[in-house]
C-alpha cells in the first residue's frame, strides 16, 4: 500500500508519499480501508517532530479517517467485511490502509458522506469528551470557546448550541467571526480587538492556546467555572491565582485524547454514536469541512492550515 512518509522532522516538504508494507489486524482489531483521513494541528506536531506517537503506533500521521471495513481480527463481531465507518486513530490515517481498534470504529452518521465524514472522529471525540465528558456541560450554561473558527471550534459551536447552551466565540476577524454566528454562536469576540475576560463570563471554557490565556480563562470564569485546556498553541507554562479560583471554586482541567488507553476511547466512541450521532443525523450538528484535497498534497493542507485562513477541517482524499 501506500502511504505519508518522511525520513526527518521538518516543513510540510518532507511529506512523501510512498509504497509501505500493507498492515494486518490483530485480536480485538479492524483494517479499514481508507477513503479518506483529516489534517489536525497534532499531525503538523508530529511532522515537526514535536509529537511522537505513543509506543507500538505505526509513525504514519493521521488521527483520524474514514473507509471501508476490509479485514476483521480475532474476536471482531460487531464490525462486517464492507461496512462503511469513520474511525478515532492513534496514528496512521495518512494511508490507503489503517488498522484501528474495534471499539474506536464508529458508523458513518446517516446523511454525512463517507469522505466528510473523515473529519468527525478527532473534533467530535474531542469536543464531547472534554465539553460535556470533563466540564459537564449543562443547558442554559455559557460556553466560551477559543479558536472558534477551526475544525474544533466550530464543531463546538453546534455542541453547546444542541445541548442549550449560550455559546460565546473568539476569532481574528469580523469575516471569520460572521461565519461563526451562522453556525449558532451568540456572543462573538475578536481577540484582536478586545480583551474576551472584560467582554464575557463562562461557566466552561473550552481552550486550546494554553499558558497564554491561563489566567484571563480563570478571570472569565462564573463561580463553579470550568476550564479545559486541549492545547498550548500559547505556551505550556503559565501562573495560576489559587485566590481567584478558591473564591470562584474554578477548575482547571488539561486533558488529551491521542495517548488515553483503548477502553476509554471505545467508551468515548460509543457515547458519541448513542448521544452526539442523532444530532448529526437530525442536522443539527453538522461536519464544517474547508476543502477536500488529494492525499498527495497533504503537505500543501498542512501549510494551509498552518498560516491560517481554514474555516473547519481539511479533509484528504485518498480514494
Amino acid at each position: 500500500m501506500h502511504a505519508i512518509t518522511q525520513r526527518e522532522p521538518g516543513g510540510p516538504e518532507v511529506l512523501e508519499w510512498t509504497e509501505v508494507p500493507d498492515p494486518e489486524p490483530g485480536p480485538g482489531e479492524v483494517l479499514v480501508e481508507v477513503t479518506a483521513t483529516a489534517v489536525n494541528r497534532a499531525d503538523l506536531l508530529q511532522r515537526k517532530g514535536f509529537y511522537p506517537p505513543p509506543p507500538g503506533t505505526t509513525d504514519v500521521i493521521g488521527l483520524e479517517c474514514s473507509g471501508t471495513v476490509a479485514a476483521l481480527g480475532e474476536g471482531v463481531t460487531r464490525w462486517r467485511v464492507g461496512d462503511e465507518v469513520c474511525a478515532l486513530l492513534a496514528g496512521g490515517g495518512y494511508a490507503e490502509k489503517v488498522v484501528v481498534p474495534a471499539g474506536q470504529v464508529a458508523p458513518v452518521p446517516s446523511g454525512v458522506d463517507l469522505v466528510t465524514a473523515a473529519g468527525l472522529p478527532e473534533v467530535a471525540a474531542t469536543v464531547w469528551s472534554n465539553v460535556v465528558g470533563v466540564a459537564g456541560l449543562v443547558a442554559g450554561e455559557t460556553l466560551l470557546v477559543h479558536g472558534g473558527a477551526g475544525g474544533i471550534g466550530t464543531h463546538a459551536i453546534q455542541v453547546g448550541k444542541a445541548l442549550g447552551a449560550v455559546v460565546a466565540v473568539t476569532a481574528g476577524s469580523a469575516e471569520r467571526l460572521d461565519r461563526c454566528r451562522e453556525l449558532g454562536a451568540d456572543i462573538l469576540l475578536n481577540y484582536k480587538e478586545v480583551r474576551f475576560e472584560e467582554e464575557v463570563t463562562a461557566d466552561v471554557i473550552l481552550d486550546n492556546m494554553g499558558a497564554k490565556y491561563l489566567g484571563r480563562n480563570v478571570a472569565a470564569l462564573n463561580r463553579g467555572g470550568r476550564v479545559v485546556v486541549i492545547g498550548m498553541q500559547g505556551g505550556a507554562t503559565g501562573e495560576l491565582d489559587l485566590g481567584v479560583m478558591l473564591s470562584k471554586n474554578a477548575a482547571v482541567h488539561a486533558t488529551g485524547l491521542r495517548r488515553r488507553p483503548v477502553p476509554e476511547k471505545s467508551e468515548i466512541i460509543a457515547d458519541l454514536v448513542d448521544k452526539l450521532w442523532p444530532h448529526l443525523e437530525s442536522g443539527r450538528v453538522k461536519p464544517i469541512t474547508h476543502e477536500v484535497l488529494p492525499i498527495q498534497r497533504a503537505g500543501d493542507a498542512h501549510r494551509m492550515l498552518d498560516e491560517g485562513g481554514v474555516f473547519g477541517k481539511l479533509v484528504l482524499q485518498v480514494r
